[in-house]
């Protein structure tokens, strides 16, 4: 949080029309501003990737500082899917149904060479990259990336959440992208 002045604002407040005691706003824009600055990620992390997500939670880099403080390890109750290493394709399935748990609005990061693209690992065993099962919204590229990177893929994260309107949820082409996932 910060303090507002007249001169500037430490926080992003949404484009509004005011005057004397009042002030008016989209609902759109405070919905977003709301889901940006109180995220609630569910961390599926397999590998050294995961490592890396740790430091990124501890006291050097603190998550928490980014509206992330709370983790959620219920599908139910999340809205970022945080999918860090190697996911197997016998994980497939499981990483899908934790997705169809997880309630409206939801978001996903791949964070890593192996969520992303499989790595290194170009083997029978190995997903090539999650959105092979379910749709990625933002890639953390790096093996293993390093916490500065899994920050930028929150802030990319953040940003989607301010700008999408609440109605792209229900609109016959996200329905369509889902369906392509098989999906309902």
């Amino acid at each position: 949080m910060g303090i507002i002045d007249n001169q500037k604002s430490t926080l992003s407040i949404p484009e509004m029309y005011s005057g004397e005691g009042y002030g008016l706003t989209r609902l759109d824009k405070v919905v977003g501003l709301a889901r940006a600055n109180s995220i609630w990620p569910l961390p599926f992390a397999t590998s050294c990737c995961g490592i890396e997500f740790m430091a990124t939670m501890a006291s050097t880099y603190d998550l928490g500082r980014f509206g992330a403080e709370r983790l959620s390890f219920s599908p139910r109750q999340a809205d970022l899917l945080m999918v860090m290493g190697t996911i197997a394709k016998k994980m497939g399935p499981i990483l899908k149904q934790i997705y169809v748990q997880m309630a409206e609005p939801k978001w996903v990061i791949a964070v890593g060479a192996c969520a992303s693209s499989g790595g290194i690992f170009d083997t029978y065993s190995v997903l090539q990259g999650i959105d092979k099962v379910i749709p990625v919204d933002v890639y953390v590229p790096g093996c293993p990336p390093p916490p500065e990177a899994i920050l930028d893929g929150i802030l990319k994260i953040q940003e989607l959440m301010k700008t999408e309107s609440i109605g792209r949820r229900h609109s016959p082409e996200y329905l369509k992208l889902l369906e392509s996932y098989g999906i309902d």
